[in-house]
């Protein structure tokens, strides 16, 4: 596979969960599953070294379940992507299912095609055994010449070498109203007559078709949710590109990644793996560790990684407790932003292997 392929399929977040997208630079717009998206007009999509870009949902077409983004960012640097010829594909032949499965690094597999054409709900996918997991939904599925043959959807729950993708057909059909798209509105498509609307509606003006129910819908936070974003305002950073899954928020500030999340529906976590301990002279940084007071936080060590965290029971929020936590969580993103800088410069440590890099 052409290694640049890598550079093409970014992770697609928010605050249910995450799946995968490809730019088509052709069209200057990234494809993804409808099901990835639903419930949801704006989104966060990141690229192999977890550069975040805010994404708006231009287009989707429950029926096909497919759907375009529309991402801020200068994308012209990234290479074209073809779409595969229709009908390309036959049975025996060579596929790679590409993406981000359970939202871990770049992850290629590989398998053969078991059927180009099989019918479940009424529907043609493509069938493949290579491996497909969750998170790979919406992520391209390549031939042998590096072509887009579809987008992967599925697979069956507890049934290996059984994953299926939606043919490229359908995207190529979706495409053809690309001129017709308004970049700034979150549009929904006739899989009958092709008609885009914006604005809810029971049924679409120009066939009659009924209108998939709560397609225009989006998601509501929860209480939780709410207030984790706006102590993230309160850091300067916008949360929706933050969103990394359920109860999930990663950002940096400053050098520094912060991942705010939910452990085990108990906990509320705030941590940040800041700097790595330095190869020499390690025992002033443990001193200064183990002699400062560094509360409410907590500055721990894993093998060489130095991190600070905040915990607090999910109980312990309160109307009462809420901005105090708020104001804790604010000043934990305004330490790490300065003790990472100055471990390095005073105890020779070296910053994180997430720690965002200098341009």
């Amino acid at each position: 596979m052409d290694q640049n392929i890598y550079k093409l399929v970014y992770k697609v977040s928010h605050a249910g969960g995450f799946g995968n997208c490809f730019y088509l630079k052709a069209h200057n717009l990234f494809v993804t599953n409808y099901h990835v998206v639903n419930g949801f007009h704006t989104v966060t999509i990141r690229d192999n070294d977890r550069n975040p870009y805010l994404a708006k949902v231009v287009l989707v077409n429950s029926s096909l379940n497919i759907a375009l983004l529309s991402a801020e960012g200068d994308f012209s640097s990234l290479p074209e992507l073809n779409l595969a010829a229709d009908d390309s594909l036959a049975i025996g032949g060579k596929v790679s299912v590409v993406g981000y499965p359970y939202g871990m690094p770049f992850t290629v597999t590989e398998g053969s095609v078991s059927s180009p054409k099989q019918l479940m709900n009424g529907k043609y996918y493509i069938q493949t055994d290579a491996a497909v997991n969750p998170g790979n939904s919406g992520g391209p599925i390549f031939n042998e010449n590096n072509e887009v043959v579809g987008v992967t959807v599925s697979k069956f729950s507890n049934a290996d070498n059984m994953g299926f993708g939606v043919w490229v057909e359908a995207l190529r059909k979706l495409l053809e109203s690309v001129d017709a798209i308004d970049r700034d509105a979150f549009q929904v498509q006739c899989d009958s007559c092709d008609e885009l609307i914006s604005e809810e509606e029971e049924f679409y003006p120009s066939c009659g078709e009924k209108i998939p129910e709560g397609v225009f819908a989006e998601r509501e936070q929860s209480e939780l949710s709410t207030f984790c974003e706006h102590a993230i305002s309160e850091m300067g950073v916008n949360p929706i590109i933050a969103r990394d899954g359920y109860d999930s928020w990663t950002f940096h500030k400053g050098n520094s990644e912060i991942r705010i999340f939910v452990y085990d529906n108990t906990y509320l976590f705030a941590v940040s793996p800041i700097n790595l301990l330095p190869k020499k002279e390690v025992e002033r940084v443990l001193d200064y560790i183990l002699g400062e007071d560094f509360v409410p936080y907590k500055l721990g060590i894993e093998g060489r990684q130095i991190y600070i965290a905040y915990r607090i029971h999910l109980s312990d929020l309160t109307e009462e407790s809420e901005d105090e936590i708020c104001k804790n969580l604010v000043n934990l993103a305004l330490k790490v932003d300065e003790m990472d800088n100055m471990l390095v410069e005073q105890f020779g440590c070296e910053f994180s292997e997430y720690s965002k890099k200098e341009d």
